[in-house]
């Protein structure tokens, strides 16, 4: 009798809420059924528990190591074919509130004046010239930084890049206590609403017309990162793996550090593989989710996708991530804001695969310390160049050291100069592997 009831109530406050939500004229049609959808869900709670026993860690083949790529072709005009068939989208939702700033986080200035966008614009810019290609930046916004991102853009009208932005949906913020969307109990403004996270990636580019755009013209893949990443720049030898090899969907995995216990990882789950968050680990497993032993690689959020699975997957309404609730408080009212996350979708796809890149690609600022690493005019000083660290895993620098120029660093790479001493590496040397402590070991 009692579950009747409760099913009961579940109906009852998904019609009330549904209700309500069809009189807000702010939004579309498509994000009210959207949300509608996704509150539905969460309300059948459906959230499938993990059976922590039967999860595998994931083979080389599911998990594939960056260096058993096959270069990609030397050809320019081969590689032009690759990057022709490629977009590239930076989630662009976030506001830089944990740096202090309140616009758009991809606005905060980096180093030597230049902004997140800018090394993304000037990043994308020297490919499409080098190639011949047109190579199209897609940008994710949310009502949060849609004004002022647009703004922005206008700055790069003469930039050989075509520039595209959409927004992310706009979901109504749910009043805890008795369910109602809070842009109904009068809170019109920015406060009562909320971008319902990177997973809705999906659903925006179709509903904004750009997927049906993009396919249009010919592309097969978008590379998605967070615009904050600033190792996530364009790597041809993945490219040509996912077309090569067919794969819909990749994700970017990393080693574990002790920094990156609460990372999402990659596990093989009755024949599939799939992301596992710290949320969905049963609490009594939590110390080995955290431990670097077993799970020893996290997603970097940089996505591969194919563009036509999108399309398909989206049309068909399969794309149902594990729903993330986040409880917040708005001028004393609790909220709920149900989010999903993009790195979620990878069990929908078909030969999805994870890739285990190198740490360079997984260089997130996300705050000021960060910013700081990034920037500091000392530190620069001592690069005559900055050394390619495409293949170096991980660099440890003591002492009085300098740098030349055209350095090459590759796997794990420690310079030590001993107290009192200048250490000079010198121009055009490859250091692989090296332990270094003075000129005797260059």
């Amino acid at each position: 009798m009692a579950a009747a009831a409760a099913a009961v109530s579940v109906d009852e406050k998904l019609e009330k809420l549904s209700a309500e939500v069809s009189k807000l004229d702010q939004i579309s049609e498509n994000e009210k059924s959207g949300f509608i959808s996704l509150v539905s869900r969460y309300l059948s709670g459906e959230a499938e528990q993990i059976e922590w026993s039967k999860i595998q860690t994931p083979t080389d083949e599911v998990v594939v190591p960056y260096d058993t790529l096959s270069p990609p072709p030397e050809d320019l005009e081969a590689t032009k074919k690759l990057l022709d068939k490629l977009v590239v989208l930076k989630l662009n939702g976030g506001l830089g509130t944990t740096m202090g700033c309140t616009g758009p986080k991809s606005v905060i200035e980096v180093r030597n004046g230049f902004t997140f966008l800018d090394l993304i614009v000037i990043q994308i810019e020297s490919l499409n010239k080098k190639y011949g290609c047109s190579v199209p930046l897609l940008l994710m916004n949310s009502f949060n930084t849609h004004d002022d991102t647009q703004k922005i853009v206008e700055k790069y009208s003469n930039s050989n890049i075509e520039i595209h932005t959409f927004n992310q949906s706009q979901y109504p913020r749910i009043v805890t206590e008795d369910f109602s969307p809070l842009p109904s109990k009068g809170k019109s403004g920015k406060d009562g609403w909320y971008p319902p996270g990177h997973g809705d990636v999906f659903p925006s580019l179709n509903n904004s017309g750009k997927l049906d755009l993009l396919l249009a013209q010919g592309k097969e893949y978008v590379f998605i990162a967070n615009s904050d990443n600033l190792g996530a720049i364009v790597d041809m030898k993945i490219l040509n793996h996912l077309i090569n090899n067919q794969n819909e969907y990749c994700m970017e995995v990393t080693p574990k550090t002790l920094a990156d216990v609460k990372g999402g990882t990659l596990i093989s789950y009755e024949g599939r593989v799939q992301l596992l968050e710290i949320a969905q680990v049963p609490d009594e497993h939590v110390n080995e989710f955290k431990s670097i032993e077993k799970f020893k690689i996290f997603n970097t959020n940089n996505l591969w996708v194919n563009l036509k699975a999108i399309k398909r997957l989206v049309e068909a309404e399969a794309l149902k991530m594990e729903i993330i609730p986040n409880p917040k408080e708005v001028d004393g009212v609790k909220v709920l804001q149900l989010e999903t996350a993009a790195g979620a979708a990878i069990r929908f796809f078909d030969k999805a695969i994870g890739i285990n890149v190198p740490r360079s690609r997984f260089l997130p600022v996300k705050a000021t310390s960060d910013l700081l690493l990034v920037q500091v005019a000392n530190f620069l000083a001592r690069f005559k160049s900055i050394p390619s660290i495409v293949e170096l895993d991980s660099l440890k620098v003591s002492g009085d050291v300098w740098f030349g120029s055209g350095i090459v660093l590759k796997g794990k790479v420690n310079i030590t100069a001993k107290s009192g001493v200048k250490l000079e590496i010198p121009d055009d040397i490859v250091l692989e592997n090296k332990d270094v402590n003075g000129p005797e070991d260059l």
